[in-house]
């Protein structure tokens, strides 16, 4: 038995996306690359065969990790799950600081799509952890590295 991983719509779309361009567009353009490279002659002092060869490894390699990563997804539309005020996989939670008033909105999601930036936060994130599980109006505490800090659940959507 396989573990499944929890990943939103998007995070899929997004790996599904990666995946035509590199069967469908770096495949075929590293092939041709391997071929001009052969061409030239000697390989063994031939740095864009070289180079070419070391592309095609890293190509076949992150299509099977994509791969597997998507064989081992578990979907989840966080839309179609009825909205109950709790912090689930997938919802997005604004929370706020209780001592200094900051609001901060963060979606939660599988730990490849995780992109701070973007308001993305790990499912595995101490921030996450804290707040999964928990009701719009309870009071968490994160532990982060500067300290505990406390913030209250303001508001859970499922967007």
């Amino acid at each position: 038995m396989s573990t499944k991983f929890p990943m939103t719509i998007t995070g899929a779309e997004k790996l599904r996306l990666e995946l035509e361009d590199l069967k469908k567009v770096q495949r075929p353009r590293i092939v041709q690359a391997i071929a001009e490279a052969r061409e030239h002659g000697d390989l063994k002092e031939n740095a864009e065969y070289s180079a070419a060869r070391e592309q095609q490894s890293f190509c076949e390699g992150r299509i099977k990790e994509i791969e597997g990563k998507l064989s081992n997804a578990q979907i989840i539309d966080v839309t179609t799950i009825p909205h109950t005020g709790k912090v689930i996989f997938g919802t997005t939670v604004t929370i706020i600081n209780i001592e200094t008033e900051q609001a901060l909105t963060y979606q939660i999601v599988g730990d490849d799509e995780a992109e701070v930036k973007a308001n993305k936060i790990s499912v595995n994130s101490p921030i996450a952890r804290a707040l999964v599980g928990k009701e719009e109006g309870d009071v968490v505490i994160v532990r982060a590295p500067g300290g505990d800090v406390e913030y209250e659940i303001d508001k859970v959507e499922h967007l």
